[in-house]
């Protein structure tokens, strides 16, 4: 493919930051580029102003570790939510795919990624511990495996559950209404909700 020729190198750098984010390609990434050109300035200013704001003053939930505004997530600090019924996700996207197919009123814990020996990931780079602490406050009943199912996810889910086999809590995960290889962010809501609902006990 023939390299882009760029008229300005303001218009080049944009270009390759748009190029950063996720599945956003090279011709895609300057057709984003070439539109905020139709921006008037105070439209491009509140784009910029909202990302820079986003990035310095969006907050961690202390408990699920959850985006929020506040040192605790609406889903945590909501009374009417079985707080005694965890679903572990890889991300915060994980939580807003579960969220929409509104067929679960538990609560989330989000470990920020998977266990990946080739991405130099390990399970000291999660959310585990704070996990097996909240456990351990006596509290929970059921805890819900709630990753993708492929080897990256399956390989968090047995480190997690030998973690909290100790425990006189049910560790459960979601039915495999989820093609193996598939990513939850990515699921039809559908099958999500169904996989939620009709979760199974967890063995080895």
């Amino acid at each position: 493919m023939n390299e882009i020729k760029y008229p300005s190198v303001l218009l080049e750098n944009l270009v390759n930051e748009f190029h950063k984010l996720p599945g956003v390609g090279k011709k895609t990434a300057l057709r984003y580029a070439l539109h905020l050109l139709k921006y008037d300035e105070s439209e491009a200013l509140g784009l910029g102003n909202s990302i820079l704001k986003f990035r310095s003053e969006v907050s961690k939930c202390k408990v699920c570790h959850n985006i929020c505004d506040s040192d605790k997530c609406e889903i945590c600090s909501n009374s009417r939510r079985d707080s005694s019924l965890i679903c572990v996700v890889e991300s915060i996207a994980d939580v807003m795919a579960i969220e929409n197919t509104a067929q679960y009123n538990g609560v989330y814990h989000v470990l920020g990624g998977v266990i990946s020996p080739m991405n130099g990931i390990g399970p000291a780079d999660l959310e585990i511990p704070s996990l097996v602490e909240r456990v351990g406050a006596g509290d929970v009943k059921e805890v819900i495996l709630g990753l993708s199912p492929d080897m990256e996810g399956d390989t968090t889910c047995l480190y997690i559950y030998k973690k909290l086999a100790a425990f006189d809590i049910e560790i459960s995960t979601i039915a495999r209404g989820i093609s193996v290889g598939n990513s939850l962010e990515y699921t039809d809501e559908i099958t999500l909700g169904r996989s939620i609902v009709n979760r199974i006990k967890y063995s080895l």
